[in-house]
């Protein structure tokens, strides 16, 4: 199995994925913001998606998604998708969970759930739901704002979606459905269709559980690319916080798989932090690297660096002050386009990691809690709140990201369970 590091990785890639690192445009700072996926230019790495126009598609040139930020409740928005999208060219993007039940139930509303911007390409819809139909029908009507893959969640241990909504994690006891579920989609658009899950629920957590769900998805749909997020799920009551933390993870699960089946692509998601955590992840197998919350605590410093230290390119020169002035004409562009919603201080919610760490942060908190009383646009909100800020934090352009030698992921792979063997029942299973 060839390890997922520097050109080596590029040529093992399927056609959907490939891309020429060398060729990346440069970002705009001619954004169009209203009615982006209707009269908005598209940006360089954005699909002509063909679903159900009947025209030629047109070759997707995209970075591999050797890092992406995972789908998020209350955090991936659009506000903050826009953000990253300024920082990195090169992250690949994941809308928060949208239940299935929401799209259809709400086809007069569409664009408040589904609209983005052009620039946010390459972005994945994550969906969610139990019901079939309602899945086929929520994907139809996705097709026409053109994301670039669908995701199922097969993987949030919420109270409200694996308890009472009975999808997400709980999803992960039916296999069965959930390759029925993935072709469903898939027959419903013409762009890749991808699981995130758990390597396990409660008292099923066993490897060999998980490759079967793994080989059952994999073998019953066109499902070849898996986001593993390496805890398991209790759902015994405990909250989706505790879920992030309580369950330890498992990474040698993560790259057991890997061993297991070749001819898939894994993601591994969870507990991992910093970009020496993802190139560490990434030289010892893993396809592609998913980080959550602290790419939301931390945008600069992390999303700052992704596109040099994980694909290769020139490092850049942007600095914060620029970041701001162009996430300025988004957020002022977009405020009350839906009646009194989104407000200042839900624009400005992404940009409360932005200052992490940086001389005058508190004191810039302290004024722009002052503000959110107040201001009725962005560019008053920064002019009243910035000055907390030094011009040589607002100025300087990211510095080198330190360089340390995680050991978590090379330790893993000394505690690889026995390799998976398909049993009689689940060829059965799959006939």
């Amino acid at each position: 199995m060839m390890k997922a590091t520097g050109h080596s990785l590029f040529t093992s890639l399927t056609p959907i994925h490939r891309t020429i690192l060398t060729d990346h445009g440069k970002f705009s700072s001619k954004l169009m913001y209203r009615n982006f996926t209707k009269s908005g230019k598209p940006y360089n790495y954005h699909r002509k998606c063909a679903c159900h126009t009947g025209s030629t598609t047109v070759a997707t040139r995209y970075p591999p998604p050797w890092f992406s930020v995972a789908p998020m409740m209350e955090y991936t928005d659009n506000h903050f998708r826009t953000l990253a999208r300024i920082i990195s060219k090169h992250a690949w993007l994941y809308t928060e969970m949208i239940a299935a039940e929401t799209i259809v139930h709400q086809t007069g509303n569409l664009d408040r759930f589904l609209e983005f911007g052009q620039e946010q390409h390459p972005i994945v819809l994550q969906i969610g739901g139990s019901n079939l139909e309602k899945l086929a029908k929520a994907t139809q009507l996705a097709n026409s704002y053109g994301y670039d893959e669908i995701n199922l969640n097969c993987g949030c241990p919420s109270p409200k979606v694996a308890g009472k909504g009975c999808f997400g994690v709980r999803l992960m006891l039916d296999p069965k459905f959930v390759a029925n579920a993935m072709c469903v989609i898939s027959s419903n658009t013409n762009v890749p269709v991808t699981v995130k899950c758990r390597i396990g629920v409660d008292d099923r957590d066993s490897y060999n559980e998980l490759c079967d769900f793994i080989y059952n998805v994999s073998s019953k749909s066109p499902t070849k690319h898996f986001i593993i997020h390496s805890r398991k799920a209790l759902l015994n009551g405990i909250s989706a916080k505790e879920n992030r933390t309580i369950p330890p993870l498992k990474y040698e699960y993560y790259y057991a798989l890997v061993r297991d089946f070749p001819e898939l692509q894994f993601t591994i998601n969870g507990g991992i932090n910093t970009i020496d955590e993802v190139n560490a992840a990434r030289t010892e197998g893993a396809y592609g690297v998913m980080v959550g919350r602290a790419a939301c605590n931390n945008p600069w410093n992390l999303l700052g660096h992704v596109d040099s230290a994980v694909y290769g390119a020139s490092p850049s020169r942007q600095t914060r002050r620029e970041v701001l002035e162009k996430y300025q004409i988004y957020g002022d562009s977009v405020l009350g386009l839906y009646g009194p919603k989104p407000n200042v201080r839900e624009v400005i919610k992404p940009l409360l990691g932005f200052f992490h760490s940086e001389p005058g942060n508190g004191l810039w908190k302290r004024k722009a809690d002052a503000a959110f009383a107040h201001c009725t646009t962005i560019k008053s909100f920064f002019e009243e709140t910035l000055v907390a800020i030094p011009d040589s934090v607002l100025d300087s352009p990211i510095s080198e990201a330190p360089v340390c030698f995680p050991e978590a992921f090379a330790k893993s792979k000394n505690l690889l369970p026995p390799p998976y063997i398909v049993r009689e029942e689940e060829l059965l299973l799959c006939a």
